[in-house]
């Protein structure tokens, strides 16, 4: 696996995210960005990629499907080659009015009723987790927040709801970074990486289909567009969309949040001795550390703000940036635990808001808030690996635990 471009030496004119520096210094970058009196990054890598970086501009393309289609999302070497409006993984590459049909029919499965009743399992998993790490010294012990917790709980949830083996979690990560990380590989090694994927998911529906059960696979394969049940094709991704979206997404968010607690012992102990400030650090930690950048091509050119971008051009939305940028939030840099106004863009601007928000943030606030609950004292203690590509988050986060409840 490597990459087919070096590293930046120049984030304006030369831009890539996924140049490891990209997430590591993701926050520096944005803010050089927003203080230029040139807001929007160039490159010629990916044939073509653009990355808007305030509020104002990722906002005025994620709602303009006039200009720039859904049909590809995460910047790559290729290009989809499912057209629009469906696209490879609906109803998030889909276009309208194809798109609204295909949103509609994955409302039902997350609505707050139906994610609220998995609040209990998800505590239970959270806490199977935190027993795992086994026996914990006081000022001794080194735990890593996202190998030992964060990556778990995302990957079992979404396992469970989609009726797939919960024993294949180290499979679906392998799956999720194939996805989102192997960004800059050739076309054909990531082809070849996405077919296994493909027919993992073809061995999983055939499954189903022999054996329909309550789950969130069997829902899509009963589920109808004017009296006809989906294609196989719109069925495999959706399921692609759910597994990716649901885990990596998630897993960065709880991991981000945790190396806030690990970086600001005042924050973590305003949240160990006012737990109902909950309700108000949950959106600060969703708008500080969104972990979601998405992507839309270029449908013909066009002068964007006297950026000439070219038909089938990338153009990012880092959604991240738009929630830091001092002309849309006040003390935009800081986290601030008990932020009442927080309008924060972290599950999307556009038609493609997140659907599994409900999700998202259950699985954030238990997660956060069992592990405070069991270590109510921990601090970074270690280098810190962070993500490649359009989902940030840590991939390892060593954690010295010095007090348990």
């Amino acid at each position: 696996m490597t990459s087919i471009y070096g590293p930046v030496t120049d984030w304006a004119n030369d831009f890539d995210h996924g140049d490891p520096a990209y997430n590591e210094r993701a926050h520096e970058i944005w803010a050089e960005f927003q203080a230029s009196g040139c807001p929007v990054a160039h490159s010629e890598r990916y044939d073509g990629l653009w990355a808007p970086f305030t509020h104002e501009l990722v906002h005025e393309i994620a709602y303009d499907t006039e200009h720039f289609t859904s049909q590809g999302v995460v910047v790559n070497t290729g290009r989809p080659m499912i057209p629009p409006p469906v696209g490879p993984a609906p109803p998030i590459t889909s276009d309208p009015p194809f798109h609204n049909v295909a949103r509609r029919l994955l409302l039902p499965p997350f609505s707050p009723k139906v994610i609220a009743a998995w609040e209990p399992e998800v505590r239970r998993l959270c806490n199977e987790l935190l027993d795992r790490m086994g026996e914990i010294t006081p000022g001794e012990s080194i735990v890593d927040g996202a190998v030992q917790y964060a990556q778990s709980i995302p990957v079992n949830v979404i396992a469970r709801m989609l009726g797939f083996p919960t024993e294949d979690e180290e499979i679906f990560r392998g799956f999720v970074h194939d996805v989102l990380e192997r960004i800059n590989e050739s076309p054909e090694e990531r082809i070849a990486a996405m077919e296994g994927l493909d027919r993992y998911l073809d061995v999983q529906i055939t499954e189903h289909r022999e054996n329909p059960r309550e789950d969130l696979t069997s829902y899509l394969l009963n589920v109808e567009i004017d009296g006809n049940k989906l294609s196989h094709e719109h069925v495999r991704g959706s399921i692609v969309l759910l597994l990716v979206a649901g885990i990596d997404t998630t897993w960065s968010a709880i991991g981000s949040s945790l190396w806030h607690l690990g970086t600001h012992p005042d924050d973590l102990q305003r949240l160990v001795a006012e737990p109902e400030v909950m309700m108000f650090a949950l959106e600060e930690f969703l708008r500080a550390y969104a972990p979601v950048t998405m992507a839309r091509l270029v449908k013909e050119d066009v002068d964007f703000h006297g950026c000439p971008m070219k038909a089938n051009d990338w153009v990012l939305l880092p959604f991240p940036a738009a929630n830091r940028d001092p002309a849309q939030f006040d003390r935009a840099t800081e986290f601030v635990i008990d932020r009442q106004e927080n309008r924060h863009g972290a599950f999307g601007l556009g038609i493609h808001r997140c659907l599994g928000s409900n999700l998202a943030r259950l699985e954030l606030k238990v997660a956060v808030e069992e592990f405070v609950k069991r270590f109510p004292k921990f601090s970074v203690d270690g280098d810190v690996t962070w993500s490649i590509g359009q989902i940030r988050g840590p991939r390892r986060l060593p954690l010295r635990v010095t007090a348990t409840a």
